[in-house]
């Protein structure tokens, strides 16, 4: 009783109001800071998460695997389905190839993310997983320029577009399924093997094109060994649908499924919004639309810079060979695969904003001086340069896999995150190779890369400071995960609320 004198004395109208409606200020006080019940607590099964993992980081592996092969080969692919000629226009005909699976992604992203909040994640993520195979593989059996003419680059652009509308549906589901599975206090460290699979995919296909033009040679290459690399995704397409249909939905989904997602003071409250309401999320979730996507565009301007475009670079603008350009991406990329990893380990130690604004202003500050390093010059130089970059990139790709799904709640998460994600990817991440090849041709400065990760950057640097920080708390819109029962019991217990009213 005591405990109240003060609070009555202050305002003696809202005690009386306690005094003659105790129900009323109880319902309220409830709704302000619920009682945490130890049914709505998801305890991880550590045996389920790693399967999770396993297959969305190996779906992801698998998109960028085919993107990565596209763009390793993107100077034989130019030969063989457009008409001979000048080589930059054909160049430029290969990466407006590349891009126009970009111009889909918000199309697939708006069509998967919000049937992914209705049906489930995991039905999803199998059918995008069959369309990206089936549009690699149908690729490494188009016919050439010569012997169909322009069908070639035709089918081509039409398979290209298959991967792309696929691919809207992937991360953001991929990203979605981990997140939700993992515990709260290590998301960020099970969100990180999203990314490693995506250096293991650029791994995987720079290894293969490497080994495959060191093996048969240029002109074999571009016979019909770039064929090879796109047939061998109907296999890996097969064994990540084996994968992915193993796995349950996830325990997020499912509580809320099911009714049972209580809102903590934790977690945002779930709102009236429909599942999968794709005009609601632009109505109701705009400013952190926005946010997403500056911070995806600012990365993947960057990731695309350096994964995707830098072999051509070197090859086209430094005169360095394809193979050789090749093995340096891919020593630099297997020294950033262990710390992929270790930076999601940091994320859940530090907080995602602090490793996110490391890479951005990584890139900022360090983008020229590693571009000036690069074009010295030799094997040192070349390597540091590229280091340079890769360090500030694992900053990024450790941590954004679990700092993006935590920005929406759990009932909009992946058609948000679709939606956001692809938008951006499309404007930003897929152009970058096309738009720094046009500039370099347009001004003759082969530091362009550098100018345009830099002004990337400085958006990210934005859009990291507005967002809020999310590591070791529950998904918005969901109850708290956690990996034993001891942690349920004692979360409950100190989230017990407090018996005034």
């Amino acid at each position: 009783m005591a405990a109240r004198e003060p609070d009555q004395a202050a305002d003696p109208e809202t005690a009386e109001r306690r005094r003659r409606h105790p129900a009323l200020f109880r319902a309220v006080n409830q709704r302000k800071n619920p009682r945490l019940r130890r049914s709505d607590i998801t305890v991880t099964d550590d045996a389920a998460v790693k399967r999770a993992v396993r297959a969305a980081s190996l779906g992801n592996a698998m998109e960028w695997f085919d993107f990565g092969i596209y763009s390793y080969l993107a100077v034989t692919i130019g030969h063989v389905f457009f008409p001979s000629g000048n080589d930059t226009a054909q160049l430029l005909s290969s990466f407006a190839t590349f891009a126009v699976a970009f111009l889909v992604r918000p199309l697939g992203g708006m069509f998967f993310g919000p049937m992914g909040d209705r049906l489930g994640r995991k039905k999803v993520l199998a059918l995008t997983m069959i369309l990206m195979a089936v549009g690699t593989l149908s690729i490494g059996l188009i016919p050439s320029y010569e012997s169909i003419g322009f069908w070639a680059p035709a089918l081509l652009i039409f398979f290209r577009l298959v991967q792309g509308f696929s691919t809207g549906g992937e991360y953001g589901g991929a990203s979605t399924f981990i997140a939700e599975y993992a515990p709260d206090k290590r998301r960020g460290y099970f969100g990180s093997f999203l990314e490693f699979g995506t250096l293991a995919g650029y791994v995987g296909a720079a290894g293969l094109v490497t080994a495959l033009t060191a093996w048969l040679g240029s002109g074999t290459m571009e016979a019909w060994g770039w064929r090879i690399p796109f047939l061998v995704a109907g296999p890996l397409g097969l064994v990540g649908l084996y994968l992915r249909m193993r796995l349950d939905e996830t325990p997020a989904f499912q509580k809320l499924e099911g009714g049972h997602a209580h809102a903590t003071d934790a977690a945002d409250p779930v709102e009236a919004t429909a599942k999968g309401d794709l005009a609601k999320i632009f109505r109701q979730y705009w400013p952190t639309l926005l946010l997403c996507v500056a911070l995806v565009g600012a990365y993947n301007v960057t990731d695309y810079m350096l994964l995707s475009y830098m072999p051509t670079y070197l090859s086209d603008e430094l005169g360095y060979s394809e193979t050789h350009g090749l093995l340096v991406l891919l020593l630099v990329m297997v020294c950033l695969m262990p710390a992929v990893s270790l930076v999601g380990r940091l994320s859940d130690r530090f907080g995602r904003k602090p490793l996110l604004m490391t890479g951005m202003l990584g890139f900022l500050l360090l983008s020229l001086p590693a571009f000036l390093l690069i074009g010295q010059g030799g094997l040192p130089a070349l390597t540091a340069g590229m280091l340079m970059l890769g360090l500030s990139l694992v900053c990024l790709l450790g941590t954004m896999s679990a700092a993006l799904p935590a920005l929406f709640p759990t009932h909009v998460r992946y058609g948000s995150l679709s939606v956001g994600y692809n938008l951006s990817a499309s404007l930003f991440g897929g152009t970058t190779p096309l738009v720094v090849t046009a500039l370099i041709g347009l001004t003759g400065s082969r530091l362009v890369p550098a100018y345009y990760a830099m002004a990337a950057a400085l958006v990210g640097v934005v859009a990291v400071a507005c967002m809020k920080e999310t590591a070791r708390q529950p998904l918005a819109g969901s109850p708290p995960s956690v990996e034993t029962r001891e942690e349920a019991a004692e979360l409950v217990e100190a989230r017990a609320p407090s018996p005034k009213f």
